[in-house]
């Protein structure tokens, strides 16, 4: 029971890690067949192959796959030279010196890519300038800034790869054929090199996916010759297409493929050393009767369906029209763009309708009559009191003041004139 739940435990996470690693790539792929004009994958829309004809029409983007291709092999070659020579120092150099010169070389890869570009690019410029040169010398292009910039950190890469294979070489083999009269460099070239072939090829391969997916230190160094990935960033800055996915869906095949192919020809190294060493003396002396290629070789297998597929996708892109679906689609979008239109309307009148009846409301609230100032204290409170206003109505003309006071109407205005 406990097996069981550590097996499942296990697939678990597998997936899971599988779908944090792979599942990005795996959506940007298939947003490259989608027709709509933003990358993404749902709603779907319509089956089209458009944008990689638009990635092909984009000169800005080829000519940035073409300098990081240039670029890339320039670094390539730089590299794998530097850390071969250092990996070759490394592992023949006094052992008490070992730690601090392996510390040196490793120092470029825990330094920051824009330290290194800016170091690079003033680096140059003072040597450009020392020696009398033009701003459009070779030692200020581009390329070669990028180069040497990108070379500064790669080469420690490349020395790591090849210090671990050289780690296992026999230093023996040299001395014989130094004893048998060889030189050193034929030495070198006859036995060290043949044994370190594959991880110089490790190396630059490793170099080159390096060097073609950098940024930090190519943004300050590569001058009028913009790589692949700053032309990606310029890009991405003004809105991003499907086209870019379509490069990316690309740039995922041709990953996929190689490493098939590769996968393929070491498992074909395996079979074929297995038959050799079950093959019998008789069989070593003529011919050996090696296995089918895709006999026990699962990824020849997959790599033969990869090929088919790529071949059906082809064809289909070249046979296949969208532009009913297109078409299909965007009438559907105007048709749902007018609805929603319509019950905006809608939604306008309705709110257009309750303010009205709310003014009316508040119309009818504002016609009601004032109330009444009849209070206990008989008007006195009351506005028009100064006025003569008793409240009711009647004016001073209709009801007189009486003079009738206390004092006999001595204080009567017309007293002096004998009106009484």
């Amino acid at each position: 029971m406990n097996n069981s739940f550590l097996r499942i435990s296990i697939w678990v996470y597998l997936a899971i890690f599988f779908a944090y690693l792979l599942g990005p790539l795996v959506i940007m792929s298939v947003t490259a067949f989608n027709s709509s004009g933003f990358p993404r994958m749902s709603p779907w829309e319509c089956l089209t192959f458009q944008w990689f004809g638009e990635l092909f029409q984009d000169q800005r983007i080829l000519n940035g796959i073409k300098n990081s291709l240039i670029i890339g092999a320039g670094t390539v070659v730089l590299s794998v030279a530097m850390g071969l020579a250092g990996a070759l120092l490394l592992t023949q150099i006094w052992p008490k010196l070992r730690a601090t010169y392996y510390t040196i070389i490793i120092a470029p890869i825990l330094i920051p890519g824009v330290v290194l570009g800016i170091s690079t690019l003033v680096f140059w410029d003072r040597i450009n300038r020392m020696l009398g040169l033009g701003a459009d010398s070779f030692l200020s292009n581009g390329i070669f800034l990028t180069v040497i910039g990108q070379s500064t950190f790669i080469a420690s890469y490349c020395m790591l790869v090849l210090v671990a294979r050289l780690q296992r070489y026999d230093i023996a083999l040299t001395e014989a054929a130094l004893d048998l009269g060889a030189t050193h460099a034929q030495a070198f070239r006859k036995i060290m090199l043949p044994f370190m072939r594959p991880a110089i090829a490790s190396a630059a391969v490793l170099a080159f996916l390096a060097s073609f997916e950098n940024y930090n230190t190519t943004t300050f160094t590569f001058g009028e010759y913009p790589t692949l990935t700053i032309e990606l960033a310029q890009k991405v800055r003004y809105g991003i297409t499907p086209a870019i996915s379509a490069l990316a869906f690309i740039i995922v095949a041709l990953t996929v493929f190689f490493a098939l192919l590769n996968e393929a020809k070491l498992k074909r190294q395996e079979l074929v050393a297995a038959a050799r060493k079950q093959a019998t003396v008789e069989e070593l002396a003529g011919k050996i009767r090696l296995p089918s290629f895709f006999a026990g070789n699962m990824a020849a297998v997959l790599l033969v369906m990869f090929a088919v597929a790529t071949i059906t996708v082809v064809g289909t892109a070249t046979a296949y029209n969208p532009a009913q679906c297109i078409a299909d689609v965007r009438e559907q979008k105007q048709l749902e763009a007018e609805t929603r239109i319509q019950k905006l309307r809608q939604l306008r009148e309705e709110r257009r309708k309750q303010r009205e009846a709310e003014e009316a409301e508040q119309g009818d609230v504002q016609s009601t009559p004032k109330p009444s100032n009849n209070s206990g204290f008989g008007n006195v409170f009351a506005p028009n009191a100064l006025d003569g206003d008793d409240g009711d109505g009647a004016s001073d003309a209709e009801n007189p003041p009486s003079n009738n006071g206390g004092s006999g109407g001595v204080f009567d205005p017309n007293s002096l004139q004998g009106d009484q």
